[in-house]
């Protein structure tokens, strides 16, 4: 009794240990794969089905494989046992016990194909329940703004029945399993107290009356061992989907031999040459730049502009590599996609739109990888006219940030990401309307700030508003992916015929 004390627990934690670490495994090979997966995955899976890897799924490998497998592993070794008894007892029950393995094998085999697929249906259902809620939460303001929410009601009913109808169905496939095996377990008794019955007394009464225990025991035993065995294998479809997210491709797929570290300095004057630049997000989808030859000057202050899919945020995301790149982009003698994409990032400045703040202090915010003193940082958040606010705060450049900078206005928000730019001192800008949706006052001040700070840099401005990039020194007009027009807005604005002309004026009689 104390050897089995001992080696249970024993077993317990080598158990425990094992789990956790295949667990921990597969969660950390899964998250560094997303993390380092190109853009286009992001492009065609949702949120909700990254969620549902990272709960549901993982849940499922965390909780409820463990537990199964233990318990499959001591069901089959008891009904091992069981059966080394009855033949044990009468050599020829093991003819009857083999017939009724196979049967019990085939029916399991059989349950275990359709409820593979219900499992899998069922798993793919939930996707889109959680992706209507992550959607339905994030634009709550706009469905209230539009009393939809009895539209967003229905929508949400409708995946959730869906996913109901493959849950519902796959809890009735295991009853009916279980009913079917239990029919043939009580056959195998049956015949196991008939053949004992008719059998001569050369049997040792013990061992009938311990045969028949056991056989009795296994009842239901068996059922619950088949059928956890099936839970088992159909809960291993996590599993696969896990390891299915551990195998996306990679962002960084140059090899060391390829890759070549810029100077420590560079890029010197952010001068930008395209040379036969084509671009498109997949291998199979049409180019969405195309035939690019364009080059911007050292310390030019470069417009972009064009209609909706005109391709000027493709653009921007061309230097940045975050789809198929084909062709050359040189800055400042230096062919990109030669480098390492930390390299190549580190060394340009972007201010979205949106402005992108990070769960954390205001010093993680400004500088994360810790290379800039605290007098820089000061500096910084000066230039952009938040020194005294951040001052005020009680933890100062500690001062904790909510999720996305929640507890910040919008335009605070875009002045951190603006004295993010300014600390880091690269010699091309990007802006993607960084003033879009500020106010007026913080809109003079970021676009001050611009002129000021970044008067030696290479500027490019993605503009939804034309009025803000009229004082830029070129102007690149695209259109269908196409570069259509580039030149000074006043040469482009003396052509009545071109399309810079034609956007301005359609912007409004006052407005042009």
């Amino acid at each position: 009794m104390v050897s089995l004390i001992i080696a249970v627990i024993i077993r317990s934690v080598i158990f425990v240990k094992i789990s956790m670490k295949a667990s921990i495994n597969l969660h950390n090979r899964m998250f560094n794969s997303i993390v380092g997966t190109t853009m286009s995955f992001f492009n065609t899976n949702s949120s909700g089905f990254i969620m549902n890897r990272f709960s549901k799924d993982l849940g499922a490998v965390d909780e409820i494989l463990p537990d199964i497998f233990l318990d499959s592993l001591q069901i089959f070794m008891f009904i091992f046992g069981t059966v080394i008894i009855v033949g044990f007892t009468n050599i020829y029950l093991l003819i009857p016990t083999f017939i009724i393995g196979i049967i019990i094998y085939k029916i399991r085999d059989y349950y275990f194909c359709t409820t593979q697929n219900i499992k899998r249906l069922e798993a793919a259902t939930r996707s889109p329940v959680l992706a209507h809620m992550n959607a339905s939460l994030q634009g709550l303001t706009t469905i209230r703004a539009y009393k939809a929410e009895q539209i967003l009601s229905q929508e949400f009913d409708k995946h959730q029945d869906l996913h109901s109808s493959a849950s519902h169905m796959y809890t009735c496939l295991n009853q009916g399993f279980g009913f079917w095996i239990d029919i043939v377990c009580v056959l195998y008794l049956c015949i196991i107290i008939f053949s004992l019955l008719i059998a001569d007394n050369t049997i040792y009464g013990g061992s009938v009356g311990l045969a028949l225990t056991q056989v009795m025991t296994l009842l239901c035993r068996i059922q619950w061992g088949v059928r956890q065995l099936t839970i088992l294998l159909c809960q291993f479809t996590s599993v696969e989907r896990l390891i299915e997210y551990t195998n996306l491709p990679q962002e960084d797929i140059l090899h060391s031999n390829d890759v070549k570290n810029p100077p420590k300095e560079w890029p010197y004057s952010g001068k930008i040459v395209f040379k036969d630049f084509n671009l498109r997000y997949s291998l199979n989808s049409p180019y969405v730049l195309k035939d690019l030859n364009i080059e911007i000057g050292s310390m030019e202050k470069i417009g972009i502009v064009g209609r909706t899919g005109a391709g000027k945020s493709s653009f921007i995301g061309a230097l940045f590599r975050l789809a198929l790149n084909e062709g050359k982009i040189i800055i400042d003698g230096v062919d990109i996609h030669e480098l390492m994409l930390k390299d190549l990032r580190s060394k340009l400045s972007i201010i979205p739109q949106e402005p992108v703040l990070f769960s954390g202090t205001m010093r993680t915010n400004l500088d994360p990888f810790d290379e800039y003193p605290d007098h820089d940082l000061w500096n910084a958040l000066d230039e952009v006219e938040l020194k005294n606010f951040v001052e005020g705060l009680p933890g100062g450049l500690n001062s904790k940030l909510s999720s996305s900078g929640s507890n910040f206005s919008v335009g605070q928000r875009q002045l951190v990401c603006l004295a993010r730019a300014i600390l880091q001192n690269n010699k091309i800008l990007i802006l993607d309307e960084a003033t879009a949706n500020v106010d007026p006052l913080t809109d003079k001040l970021i676009q001050n700030t611009i002129r000021n700070k970044f008067k030696n840099c290479t500027v490019l401005t993605i503009a939804h508003r034309i009025n803000t990039i009229m004082d830029s020194d070129r102007v690149l007009v695209m259109d269908f992916g196409k570069i259509v027009e580039f030149d000074h807005p006043y040469n482009l604005l003396k052509n009545t015929d071109g399309f810079f002309y034609k956007m301005v004026e359609q912007t409004g009689k006052d407005t042009s």
